[in-house]
């Protein structure tokens, strides 16, 4: 009994930590209910928008969006460049990884920002379209 527990948590800790595998649309496509194009298709999704990885298989892979429905798309149109997407009203980017340092920009709700680099705890380095980069808390976005 005890290593059937065993093997059951080991289950879901190996099964959280693939489901926090981020990728982002390269390309603007459409969205299945299963993975086939002759499936219901669902909705459309905008290049750059941050989606979490559920499940791969050869061609197609299931995803969840910033809003938490599960979808599927072709793995073509997946790009291993990441980017999140502004979850607060107001994300404030920062100069440094730090509550009191200067703020370089705010971006707005739903905005995309490439993530550049993982920062101290709490903090994601990030980069606007525009070329501005700083560090915003993790807390402020979805995709990381």
């Amino acid at each position: 009994m005890r290593r059937l527990a065993f093997l059951a948590f080991g289950l879901v800790a190996a099964g959280a930590a693939w489901a926090l595998d981020y990728r982002s649309v390269g390309d603007a496509a459409i969205l299945y209910d299963a993975p086939s194009q002759k499936a219901q298709p669902l909705f459309a999704i905008a290049a750059g928008t941050p989606v979490e990885m559920i499940v791969q298989l050869d061609t197609w892979a299931k995803v969840r969006d910033a809003k938490g429905d599960l979808a599927w798309i072709e793995r073509t149109h997946l790009s291993d460049k990441r980017t999140v997407m502004v979850s607060a009203d107001i994300a404030q980017v920062r100069e440094q990884a730090e509550d009191n340092a200067r703020v370089v920009f705010e971006a707005a709700r739903d905005v995309l920002l490439d993530y550049v680099e993982a920062g101290p705890p709490g903090w994601i380095k990030v980069k606007h379209r525009d070329g501005q980069q700083g560090y915003v808390k993790v807390g402020q976005v979805w995709g990381n």
